[in-house]
């Protein structure tokens, strides 16, 4: 019996793949109708997202397959959605950041700014968590946290590997997360037998400083989740946001792009860190602050041991390479085209030198990302620039480019190009087949709820499903619901649609919620239990700051108290008799 269990659960997957289009088959041959065509596709597709037993990327391929052989869109509509102009904009801005990683930028950067900022206890976290949350603006969190965390635990190696070193001799506190005993080597009478004095704060500091080691993993991990929300394309549920705005309001006039998410998702994300920061200083570190930033001690001697090994490490990068400097200026430049194409508050260089004949720009933040990686691949890597070549001796080869292909081919993340594509072509064969407009009827009762309250909900519900999924799978299903939502009962759906986005990205409970969560808790020293309870404060914490940015500056940039012209369609049934819900926080 025990036997055949096993062959069942190896095969788990197959069964799973094969009994849930069986199980679902009722619902189209019941109903038959276009929306409940689309809804099963969901459903299926839902499914197996949350139990991963195909690859991601396979299951957001089934609309090809589905759509078509439904009646619901053709085929050559639904494979247009695999490749928009965010996905271009996916693409081009991880070639830039596959330039940077390939260069080691973001590693000197990492060094340079945890030189500045010292090894006292609060301020190494604090060092860890804003270079992390930065890189993480700009390449992707898996890549940041695999970084970071290697050069986290060097330098506490080194820390904690002094402190034994000096024991006898001095007491280095500078990891003393609090008061301890004197280390003197007393001896006690306990029960006839001699006992050495200095056992009891020796496990003491070994336990503080396990804890200082899970405090510094964590926040390298939950840094990187919440940087990858400042910008665009820090994450990709960003852009399943932009890709589903101008997918399902093609009139929107490009209210989404790379300068207005900024203007909305940085502050959030500062005020987000800061409070992670200080929390998990508090669960970690403890209360005595005096301590955990190192007032009154003698920092010269305490801190050598740790910044040896970050300007070792910095040491070995040498002086900036020709390839360093000019991935250096082609970065910052994408970063000033990015914001001054259009701006919004002031006429952008897209809405005057590249407009078209109704004032539009014609480029997007997907040209820009384009425009410089092909820079990259035309600049080569040292100036002047002829080599030897290795495999021919006495023949001269140029250097490589700054980027070539098979670095961006092993690098690039084409799983999620593809998952990407499968949440537009969802988001649109539900827009055909009527599924968007029957789901907004439904939810018109939600009316009656403030919309403060309805966006706080609605994140709580993001949070813990992102826990159990991925986050681009996450977005991709509620995205569109709460678009038609938001169109039932007369709400900006940018209203509900943006802070539901950033609830996606608060995955801190469990190891399997993201990627970095996964690669800190490979590295050992973490259990379940430490992640869930840093991680349930976190969340909660990540809910109110949401909340918070969505009814104060976010109104003024997205315009939030009125209800667009671009959000009316024909189909929707607007309840424009109802002036409180249109304005949140009503």
């Amino acid at each position: 019996m025990a036997t055949c269990w096993q062959g069942l659960w190896a095969y788990r997957f197959y069964l799973i793949v094969l009994c849930l289009p069986i199980f679902l088959i009722p619902l189209p041959i019941v109903v038959r109708t276009k929306e409940a065509y689309c809804a099963y596709a969901i459903i299926l597709m839902a499914l197996l997202w949350c139990t991963e037993a195909l690859p991601l990327a396979i299951t957001a391929l089934f609309p090809v397959v589905l759509f078509p052989l439904m009646g619901i869109m053709e085929a050559s509509e639904v494979c247009i959605e695999y490749f928009k102009d965010t996905n271009i904009l996916f693409f081009g801005g991880l070639m830039v950041a596959i330039a940077v990683e390939h260069w080691n930028l973001h590693k000197r950067i990492a060094l340079r700014v945890l030189l500045i900022i010292g090894v006292r206890p609060a301020l190494l976290l604090l060092g860890f968590m804003l270079v992390t949350a930065f890189l993480s603006m700009w390449i992707s969190n898996t890549a940041t946290t695999a970084m970071m965390l290697p050069i986290g635990h060097a330098v506490l190696e080194q820390l904690q590997g002094s402190q034994k070193n000096v024991e006898e001799g001095c007491d280095n506190t500078t990891f003393e997360l609090q008061e301890t005993i004197s280390q003197k080597d007393e001896v006690k009478l306990d029960n006839g037998q001699a006992v050495s004095a200095s056992s009891e704060p020796r496990e003491q500091k070994a336990q503080e400083n396990q804890r200082f080691r899970q405090g510094l993993s964590l926040c390298i991990c939950y840094s990187a989740s919440i940087g990858g929300i400042a910008t665009l394309t820090g994450t990709t549920p960003n852009l399943v946001l932009q890709g589903q705005v101008n997918s399902l309001f093609p009139g929107n006039d490009n209210v989404v792009n790379f300068a207005s998410w900024f203007g909305f998702a940085f502050p959030t994300m500062i005020i987000l860190l800061l409070l992670a920061w200080l929390w998990l200083q508090v669960l970690f570190l403890g209360f005595n602050f005096r301590k955990n930033f190192g007032f009154g001690e003698e920092e010269e001697d305490r801190k050598q041991a740790a910044f040896q090994v970050i300007k070792t490490q910095h040491r070995l990068l040498g002086s900036m390479s020709f390839a360093e400097k000019t991935v250096t200026a082609l970065f910052v430049l994408l970063v000033v085209l990015w914001f001054t194409r259009e701006p919004g508050f002031f006429p952008g260089w897209g809405d005057t030198a590249f407009a078209n004949e109704n004032g539009q720009s014609m480029v997007s933040d997907g040209t820009v990302a384009i425009f410089i990686s092909l820079i990259m691949f035309l600049i080569p890597s040292k100036i002047p620039g002829l080599t030897q070549d290795p495999k021919k001796p006495g023949k001269l080869k140029a250097p490589p480019a700054i980027l070539t292909w098979k670095t961006v081919t092993d690098k690039m993340p084409w799983n999620i190009v593809i998952l990407l594509g499968g949440g537009f072509a969802l988001a649109k064969g539900s827009e055909k087949s009527g599924l968007s407009e029957w789901l907004g009827d439904k939810l018109t009762p939600l009316q009656h709820v403030p919309p403060a309250a309805t966006v706080v909900i609605l994140c709580l519900l993001i949070a813990i499903f992102t826990e159990c999924t991925s986050n681009v799978a996450t977005t991709t299903l509620f995205l569109p619901i709460l678009a038609s939502m938001a169109q039932a009962i007369c709400l900006h759906p940018l209203y509900v649609m943006l802070p539901c986005t950033l609830a996606a990205s608060l995955a801190f409970m469990l190891p399997v919620a993201t990627p970095p969560n996964a690669i800190v808790f490979s590295f050992g020293g973490l259990k379940v239990s430490d992640m869930a309870r840093a991680g349930f404060l976190l969340n909660i914490l990540g809910v109110l700051v949401i909340t918070l940015s969505i009814n104060s500056w976010s109104i003024s940039i997205f315009d939030l108290n009125t209800f667009p012209s671009w959000a009316h369609s024909n189909a929707s049934q607007c309840l424009l008799n109802t002036p409180n819900s249109t304005k949140p926080g009503l």
